[in-house]
């Protein structure tokens, strides 16, 4: 499936999971994509590899460089860290909510979901993430599901590194269809 010529941000800082953020940055390219790492300082940001640090990726661009319409879909990597560092920042939650609010592609892995809780968007939307947070998902208002892929007008959620193939795979189909303009907040 070809994205040719469609720019995706990867939004992730220090302790992203490391193949959450490499796997779907590598089969968006092989499909065609630019992609870039936004995070909220440059320079480098450190993964996590299961059980200890992971190895360093190269930031594109800071959040304050990057804006929704630069991109036509915005992926988010899990990992307990990375996510938990994310969604206390408030430049952080603008970027994934103007990019949702734009109705474009929103896709959390993992424990990225605390991000749509944070910003709202898990309200109403049937979702997944890592089994830890179920509780979390749905006492913010979502429809958890044990399922490898959940999609709900454009918002994709998976569970763990373990779905990353269907993850990405359904990110590109997404990418493919374009904006989800008969989305709205619930």
């Amino acid at each position: 499936m070809d994205i040719k010529g469609k720019r995706i941000a990867i939004l992730a800082t220090n302790g992203f999971e490391q193949s959450e953020l490499e796997v779907p940055r590598d089969r968006l390219k092989q499909a065609g994509a630019t992609v870039e790492i936004v995070s909220l300082a440059s320079g480098e940001i450190k993964g996590w590899d299961q059980k200890d640090w992971g190895r360093p990726v190269k930031v594109d661009k800071t959040l304050d460089q990057a804006t929704a319409s630069d991109y036509d879909a915005i992926v988010l990597p899990g990992g307990q860290i990375n996510p938990d560092l994310l969604r206390v920042e408030p430049k952080a939650l603008k970027f994934i909510k103007d990019v949702f609010d734009a109705k474009k592609i929103v896709a959390a892995v993992c424990h990225a979901p605390w991000l749509l809780i944070e910003t709202g968007i898990a309200k109403g939307r049937k979702m997944t993430s890592y089994k830890s947070i179920k509780t979390d998902v749905a006492n913010a208002g979502a429809q958890w599901q044990d399922a490898e892929v959940v999609v709900d007008q454009g918002v994709i959620t998976s569970r763990n590194p373990g779905d990353l193939e269907a993850f990405s795979a359904k990110i590109i189909e997404e990418v493919r269809e374009g904006r989800h303009l008969q989305r709205s907040a619930a």
